[in-house]
Order: C-alpha cells, then sequence, then structure tokens
C-alpha cells in the first residue's frame, strides 16, 4: 500500500500532526501510520554554502578575493541536524511513498525549508501543501481535507530563495570587504543598516534640538481648570511670554463668565486585532519584554499550547470565512477572567463588521486571534498568561460594542480673554469593560475633569489665576517598542521622500517582515552595534563608524522597500528571480569597490588594559543586552567574559535589579543608587528575610553561564563571521 510522507517544520508540530492522523508507530526521526509518515526538520536543515565550500582559497578572507559571486549557489546540509536530515531524506526516499505533504510554516520561509530538503535529497514526487493558521486537531483535520497542489507555491518558493541568496551575496561580500578592510568585526546587511542608521538619526535629532520655553494660563473656579486659548491660534500655550504677562494682567480681579456649553454624543471603538508587530510593541510597552522574548513565547502559545492562531502575521484582520468559528473560540476561553464578557458577547449575538472582518487586508494569514482549544490558565507561566491576556482581551474588545460617551466643552470669558475646560459623562462602557478601565487613551488631561453643575451665562468667582510654563521636549530615543514602529513605517526617516518610494515602503511593510524584525534587533545587540540603557536605545560608537564606512544608499530604507518589493513581485509571478539576482550581483560588486576605495579608517575606542587570556591581545570592553562583556579584539579568536550581568534580584533601598559583578570570592551585587554588598551578604539577608536562597550550586550554575557565548542568528553572514580568518 502506498503511503504520504507529511513533513512538518518542527518535532512538537510533527507530533501533533501525527496524533491527528493516527501515526503512532515510532521510527527514527518518523512516526508512522497505514496511511500517512510524519517526520519533522529542526528549522533549516539545509543552507546556502559557506565561501570555503567553493574552494579553499576562500577560507582566510582577503580583500583581493572579492566580490565573491558562486554561479550558481549550492545548498549544504548543516553539521549540527545532519543526522535529522538523513532521517527525513530515508523517508521521503521510500518506494512506498508515492507523495509528499509539505506541512512547515505557511510563510516564505516555511515553503523554504521544506523545499530545501526536497531539492538537497533529490527527491521529485507530487507535492501537495498543508496551510493553516493554527495547529488544534480541528484546523489540522479540516487542513487535509482542502490541501493544495503543491505547485501553487512554486513562486512563493523562488521568492524566499531570492531573498536568502540576495542576503548572502550583499552580506558576505559587504561583510568580509568592510571586515578586511578595517581590520575589525564589522558587518551590514539590507535590513540592519537602515535600521542602525534610523538610530543614529534619532541621536542626532536629539543632540541638536534646541528646547523653546512656552507660556499659558490657567484659572481655578470652583470645583473646575479653565485654561486659557490663544484667540489667534486656538492653542493653549504661545512661545510670547509678554502676551501672556500681558493676558494675566487683564483678567486679574475678574470672574469668570460661561459663555457656552457644548455638549456632544461621541463613540470610540475598540482598538484593531493583534499582528505580531503590534502585539510586540504592547508586550514591551505594558511588561517590558523584548520583541525576541515576545515571539518565542507566542511561539509556545501556538504551538505547545495550541491557544492561539499563527504568531508570524502582518494582517490585523480576519477573514469572513473565520466568521463561523468564533463562536467556538469564545467557548475555548469562556474561564474565568473572560467568562462575564463571553457571555455577554454570546447573549447578544457575535455582529462581524468591517472593523474587524476585511478579506482583502489578510495575505497569507490573519491577525492573532484564541483557537478553540479549550483554556486552562494554571497550565501556563506568567510571561505566557500575559501575551495570552493581551491577544484575549483584544478578541473580545472588537466582538463588544462602541464606547459611548457625551463630551461637554465649556467655554468662558475671563474679561475679553477665552478658557475651555472639557469633561464626559460615560454612557455605556461597551468594549472598554474588558480593560477595567485600565486602557490608556490618548486624550487630553483636561478630558479627565468632572464638571460640576453649569449653565450658560453663571458667574464663578475665579480663586487663582496663574502663568504656567514649560519648554518643548526633543523626540524621545527608541525603546525596541517604538524600534519596531519605525522599522514598520521607516519613511520620516528618509531624506528623498518621493511618493512613489513612500508608497513602495507602504505597500511592502517598511524594513524586514514581521517575522524577522526581532531577529534583526536581537543581531544588532550582539554585534555590539546598539545598546541599552535601561529601556532606552542607544547607537555605539562600532555602530557610529560603520555607518561611515558603510555605502551611502545601503543606510536608505528606501533601497531595502525596492528590493522587498521586488521579491513580493517574484512571489505573484510578476517578475523574473533570475532578473533581480543580476540586479543583487551588480550591486554586491559596486559595494565592494566603494569599500576598497574609501580612505577612512576604524578606530576601536573602547580598549581596555585587560589581556585575552587566549591570545594575549587587549580587550574590548561593550555593553551588551543583558551587562557588560570584555570581548577579545581578534574576531577569531572569539573569546568573551561578562563582567557585570543584571539579575532578577532586587535591590533593598530602591528595588531596582542588581547587578552582579567580579568573579570568585570578590563578587558583589551593586545598584546604581550606591547600593553595594558582597554576595555572601546577600544571601545572609535573603535567607533572614525567608526568601530563596541562592545555593552554590545556583551560583555555579548562574557564573557559568555568565561565560558562555551568546549564538549569532543562524545565517550565512553569522556563520561567515564565526570562522573569520585574517591574513596579516
Amino acid at each position: 500500500m502506498s503511503k504520504t510522507v507529511v513533513l512538518a517544520e518542527k518535532p512538537s508540530v510533527g507530533r501533533d500532526l501525527a496524533r491527528v492522523l493516527k501515526c503512532h508507530k515510532k521510527g527514527n526521526g518518523f512516526l508512522e501510520g497505514d496511511q500517512y509518515i510524519v517526520t519533522w526538520a529542526l528549522g533549516h536543515l539545509v543552507t546556502l554554502a559557506d565561501p570555503e565550500g567553493y574552494g579553499k582559497e576562500f577560507q582566510s578572507w582577503r580583500l583581493e578575493d572579492l566580490p565573491i559571486i558562486p554561479e550558481p549557489l549550492k545548498l549544504v546540509v548543516m553539521k549540527k541536524t545532519g543526522k535529522q536530515f538523513q532521517a527525513v531524506k530515508a523517508q521521503l526516499a521510500r518506494k512506498d511513498v508515492k507523495d509528499i505533504v509539505i506541512a512547515t510554516d505557511a510563510g516564505r520561509e516555511g515553503e523554504l525549508v521544506a523545499r530545501w530538503i526536497l531539492e538537497k535529497a533529490h527527491v521529485k514526487k507530487p507535492l501537495k501543501r498543508l496551510w493553516i493558521s493554527s495547529v488544534t486537531d480541528k484546523a489540522i483535520q479540516e487542513g487535509f481535507k482542502r490541501l493544495k497542489d503543491g505547485r501553487e507555491y512554486d513562486n512563493l518558493y523562488r521568492s524566499a530563495v531570492a531573498r536568502a541568496e540576495a542576503d548572502w551575496i550583499v552580506g558576505i561580500n559587504a561583510t568580509r570587504a568592510l571586515t578586511t578592510k578595517f581590520n575589525a568585526q564589522l558587518s551590514c546587511g539590507r535590513v540592519q543598516t537602515p535600521t542602525i542608521a534610523m538610530i543614529a538619526k534619532r541621536e542626532e535629532d536629539i543632540q541638536q534640538f534646541q528646547p523653546k520655553p512656552f507660556f499659558g494660563l490657567t484659572a481655578q473656579v470652583d470645583g473646575l481648570t479653565l485654561t486659557w486659548q490663544d484667540a489667534k491660534t486656538k492653542q493653549n500655550r504661545t512661545f510670547q511670554e509678554d502676551v501672556v504677562k500681558e493676558r494675566l494682567a487683564a483678567c486679574k480681579g475678574k470672574p469668570a463668565v460661561i459663555d457656552a456649553l457644548k455638549k456632544t454624543a461621541k463613540k470610540s471603538f475598540a482598538p484593531g486585532l493583534y499582528d505580531l508587530t503590534e502585539l510586540q510593541r504592547d508586550a514591551h510597552k505594558r511588561y517590558g519584554f523584548s520583541a525576541k522574548e515576545t515571539l518565542s513565547t507566542l511561539q509556545r502559545l501556538y504551538e505547545q499550547h495550541k491557544l492561539v492562531t499563527y504568531p508570524r502575521t502582518d494582517s490585523r484582520f480576519i477573514s469572513a470565512d473565520i466568521v463561523p468559528t468564533l463562536k467556538d473560540r469564545l467557548k475555548g476561553m469562556n474561564v474565568r477572567p473572560y467568562a462575564q464578557h463571553v457571555n455577554r458577547i454570546l447573549q447578544s449575538g457575535i455582529k462581524a463588521h468591517k472593523g474587524f472582518v476585511n478579506d482583502a487586508k489578510v495575505s497569507d494569514h490573519h491577525a492573532i486571534i484564541p483557537t478553540e482549544e479549550e483554556l486552562y490558565p494554571g497550565a501556563l507561566s506568567d510571561k505566557e498568561r500575559k501575551l495570552y491576556d493581551l491577544i484575549a482581551k483584544r478578541f473580545l474588545a472588537v466582538l463588544m460594542t462602541p464606547f459611548e460617551y457625551e463630551e461637554t466643552t465649556v467655554i468662558a470669558k475671563i474679561g475679553s480673554e477665552t478658557f475651555t475646560a472639557k469633561g464626559k459623562i460615560v454612557q455605556s462602557a461597551g468594549w472598554k469593560a474588558v480593560y477595567d478601565d485600565s486602557y490608556e487613551d490618548e486624550e487630553s488631561a483636561e478630558a479627565d475633569q468632572h464638571l460640576p453643575a453649569l449653565t450658560e451665562g453663571q458667574s464663578l468667582d475665579v480663586r487663582q489665576l496663574k502663568e504656567t510654563k514649560g519648554e518643548t521636549k526633543p523626540p524621545a530615543r527608541f525603546n525596541e517598542a517604538t524600534l519596531l514602529s519605525a522599522m514598520e513605517n521607516p519613511s520620516a526617516f528618509m531624506e528623498n521622500k518621493e511618493k512613489d518610494l513612500v508608497k513602495t515602503l507602504g505597500e511592502t511593510g517598511g524594513l524586514g517582515t514581521v517575522a524577522t524584525r526581532a531577529d534583526i534587533i536581537e543581531k544588532l545587540f550582539n554585534s555590539f552595534l546598539i545598546e541599552k540603557k535601561g529601556k532606552d536605545i542607544f547607537i555605539t560608537s562600532k555602530g557610529k563608524q560603520l555607518l561611515s564606512l558603510v555605502p551611502e544608499d545601503l543606510k536608505s530604507p528606501a533601497l531595502t522597500a525596492e528590493w522587498e518589493q521586488k521579491l513580493s513581485k517574484i512571489a505573484k509571478g510578476q517578475l523574473k528571480a533570475s532578473q533581480f539576482m543580476s540586479e543583487m550581483k551588480s550591486y554586491a560588486k559596486q559595494a565592494v569597490s566603494e569599500i576598497k576605495q574609501t580612505n577612512q579608517t576604524f578606530k576601536h575606542d573602547n580598549m581596555t588594559g585587560t589581556h585575552c587570556p587566549d591570545c594575549g591581545k587587549l580587550m574590548l570592553k561593550v555593553n551588551g543586552k543583558n551587562g557588560t562583556m570584555l570581548v577579545c579584539q581578534d574576531r577569531e579568536c572569539g573569546h568573551r567574559k561578562n563582567v557585570a550581568k543584571k539579575t532578577n534580584a532586587r535591590c533593598p533601598n530602591c528595588h531596582k535589579k542588581l547587578e552582579l559583578r567580579g568573579e570568585g570570592d570578590g563578587k558583589i551585587f551593586a545598584c546604581v543608587c550606591g547600593h553595594r554588598e558582597k554576595l555572601s551578604v546577600f544571601e545572609k539577608r535573603k535567607s533572614q528575610s525567608n526568601q530563596k536562597r541562592a545555593s552554590k550550586h545556583d551560583v555555579s550554575k548562574y557564573m557559568k553561564k555568565q561565560k558562555k557565548v551568546e549564538e549569532p542568528i543562524n545565517n550565512a553572514l553569522a556563520e561567515q563571521l564565526k570562522k573569520l580568518k585574517l591574513d596579516q
């Protein structure tokens, strides 16, 4: 009897598929049933060969060897997952296997994972595609009832290959050119370089900012604060202090007369459903989660708990075919603290509207929403609960009625000057009931006033009339939430704001994709091109110097946007991949030529007096994402050591997180407030306060973790940097 191989992207998804498909017989890297054989990758099993795969002469990094543009680029099995590749290949090649179902993640990268395995395994059998947005049993069963012809996704595969090969050709050549030219570990890429440039531009704007003082007036009457309004500009502040002083003198001793009361019925609709970027922004804003942290937690909610739909989506809408499933999704989450809202929605009936249902705004995957899986809050970790809560509340909010209120605007006269105040009376809490008044409104402070009973023509005694002062503030530094927003919409950072380019950025979704932005930010931290102080992100000296060395157009979001647009056209069959790759090769040659010809130099300004224990060269002091590190300046050596690590231990004085510094018996905890205490004293204090004591084993384990080298992101560029050899 012939069988079908089902290829999943990860073991956890493979096990779920196998259970639904009744594949219970265990094998080496697969599960088998009467009809199906389920096997799995471990992410990428196959990747593009390193430059040394095209000749031993490329093992050493030499400027004269560049550009390296192999024809064609070769695929190789990744060493660390070679065993699983052989297990998958064995199942694909079985004589009793008639066809293959690609069940990797439904997206560009998932398609590449599967197709590269098939290509390297030299297997050519009929392909079908499982394309689902959640891995619940019901979704899998429905998905297998409507499998697509694999050929429908050939263009998506071509787009994925073009993206990978373009990143290899541009990234490898530009990085080797920079590194060998300036004898320093420098890397650049089509997404990371314009991202650094945006951070640098924001820093420049902050440094050049000149604050301007502004002035205003407020009047205190019985139970009410009135704010002066400029008759010409209708603003409640002016940059002319003499004008305010004149108005203050003219109003002194005069009553406030209610000139008009304007009442307006208003509605506020729930914010849209989450896509990945919006969820990452909110998770950082509310809980301080990094973009990477949010994605990995979300992945567990999707794969392990099966409580949410596909995470890597760029849509904030659902398609019409999802509407009939909403009732079951609500029933799945009908537990505290959501039950009361769920029951209210079910009783009143689900009303789908264009605010969250729009087929035209859903491409590969709809917005992130709960699945039909039954929720058991106790089974989730703290981070998982917090993230699920954001998704669940946003889902409930769009299904509820608008927030309705009556806004009253008070217009009063003090002498001839106009003063105003605003207040509101809630008519119906609507969707805001889900948030227990914790949802943050971006409304003015005056809207929060509780207004007393007033009538037009009423005269009120002014108890206090005073001048208010302030000054304009510089733009805020990026944090991970705002950097994600800037990557999604980088047009504000373009010097050339041509309409076509701005439109292109809008169509392509900005820099990177929802699936890659978290990795890009993480990579910039790990490469010490940016650093974090508190929640704020700063560009390092290394990052600034890199921007002065790379080709000018590689810093612009416009170039990346054009490339992403072309990749999108390849996926739609509107552009040949060969044409795009020809452009990429020409660009790589141009970039290498520019770097070779520059007369600039690179200088380490973070050199310490500490010698590397492995090679003896002086080490560099860098601020990693989680603390201070010493890094050997010789990239081939690669020695790293944490010297100060942020911990979860709290300062007894200010309750901020402590840093663990030093080595051996000299280890101390230190706080920004000035508090210092030895590790032994800290342990004694914690023991006396009946809190969990750090054992010697815990400390030993912790310090080993300190010394652990952070693994770079799995891509061709990172692999090359790891193997860097410089000819002297």
